[in-house]
């Protein structure tokens, strides 16, 4: 990797942090941005300069990372940075947006003359520290080599989807609909097992090794056991990608049945009193319900498409 390489990354929350974690290691020069600055501050410790705002961040970057919450997010930094970025950066795009906000993204950076690759990634928290994340990208042939040093620091391998942005954030939906359908489908066994009075770690056990098992049933099946939802993919993040997945889905006139269903679960495990979760908390709507509190007894979730608990 260049030496000289200098890598801003604007946003720093679960993930972003992990970005920036992963190319202080590689020997990255790096620059962070977060709107909420303490949650930026210990980057500095490592080794990281830490901007007061999104221009100043961008000022001297080769490449830009974004890592933020929704495409709104990503247009308002982006308005205040875009313009600062020095010619020939490359704004490497890493929120989960969809095809409909990657498109919004590509024509502000058109707009601006600021090339753009769209690249979000596979993996949760521990990956993102690691630098074990897989990078899903679709941009211009000719942009992979000045940021595929960027994407072998934060993953071990990036998968390269078209030439063009917008499938990478297609396919991504894909893959999050499949982690969301395989993490309900846990939490659904869990809740069976325990409402019948086995051990629900005997499901676990069960399906080890067999045709059945999933590394990732297994660590969403151990936070669900053991109540730990610490965020490692937080619940409200994958509630704005399944809003993504079923937008995305009526519009190519998919059915969107199973993904409806999700949307419920997922909406039934929101605490109450907007503590952030993970997504392994989804067994909690699977649960069977004490009587007068406001379910009926096992009824998995409300019904209404955005109900709350």
């Amino acid at each position: 990797m260049s030496d000289d390489l200098r890598v801003t990354v604007l946003g720093t929350g679960t993930m972003g942090y992990g970005f920036a974690v992963s190319l202080l290691r590689a020997g990255v020069s790096t620059t962070v941005w977060n709107r909420s600055r303490e949650k930026a501050e210990p980057l500095g410790e490592l080794g990281a300069k830490v901007a007061d705002s999104p221009a100043e961040a961008v000022r001297d970057a080769d490449v830009v990372l974004t890592m933020l919450f929704d495409t709104d997010a990503v247009v308002a930094v982006m308005g205040e940075a875009i313009e600062a970025m020095p010619a020939g950066a490359v704004w490497v795009q890493s929120s989960t947006v969809g095809s409909e906000g990657t498109a919004r993204l590509a024509g502000l950076a058109e707009q601006h003359g600021v090339a753009f690759v769209d690249a979000p990634v596979l993996g949760t928290r521990k990956p993102a520290l690691a630098g074990k994340l897989v990078v899903l990208a679709s941009g211009p042939e000719e942009l992979r080599p000045r940021v595929q040093p960027v994407l072998d620091a934060i993953g071990t391998r990036t998968v390269w989807v078209a030439d063009r942005p917008g499938p990478a954030s297609q396919l991504k939906l894909v893959t999050n609909a499949w982690i969301a359908t395989l993490t309900a489908g846990v939490a659904q066994s869990v809740a069976l097992a325990q409402v019948w009075g086995l051990d629900p770690q005997l499901f676990l056990d069960a399906i080890d090794g067999g045709q059945p098992d999933s590394p990732y049933a297994h660590v969403k099946g151990a936070a669900m056991l053991s109540g730990d939802y610490e965020p490692q993919f937080e619940l409200a993040g994958l509630r704005k990608d399944l809003e993504l997945v079923a937008a995305e889905a009526r519009r190519a006139g998919a059915p969107t049945a199973l993904v409806e269903t999700l949307e419920h679960a997922y909406a039934a495990a929101v605490d109450e009193h907007g503590t952030p979760r993970d997504i392994a908390a989804v067994v909690e709507a699977f649960r069977v319900r004490p009587a007068g509190t406001g379910g009926a007894e096992g009824d998995p979730a409300p019904r209404g498409r955005h109900a709350q608990p």
